[in-house]
């Protein structure tokens, strides 16, 4: 049994048991959340598409921890002007363990 979920902008497949790491949540270790909006269920039976969202199924995780991703370096360069621009990004996210999966 597995679903897709969106949450943070982006789209996850997950199955009841995995850790994810999803974009920053506001919500405390431990605590339990409710990932997002659940875009396709998928079971040994059956197959169900949401047109966009199915509105019964729910995912529900635990909060294990929030941390931030390696740093990616951004270099800005134009040619023969001497501009040079160079930065850095570390994307904060949250890890959350899949405990249910309900379609």
């Amino acid at each position: 049994m597995y679903a897709v979920i969106e949450t943070g902008g982006k789209q996850y497949r997950v199955a009841p048991g995995e850790v994810i790491r999803v974009e920053k949540m506001d919500a405390e270790p431990g605590a339990s959340v409710s990932l997002g909006k659940v875009l396709l269920f998928a079971d040994e039976n059956e197959v169900r598409v949401g047109s966009p969202v199915l509105e019964s199924a729910r995912v529900e995780g635990t909060v294990l921890g929030h941390g931030k991703e390696p740093k990616v370096w951004i270099f800005h360069y134009k040619r023969k002007k001497n501009y040079r621009k160079f930065r850095g990004h570390r994307q904060d996210f949250t890890e959350v363990r899949v405990e249910t999966v309900r379609g």
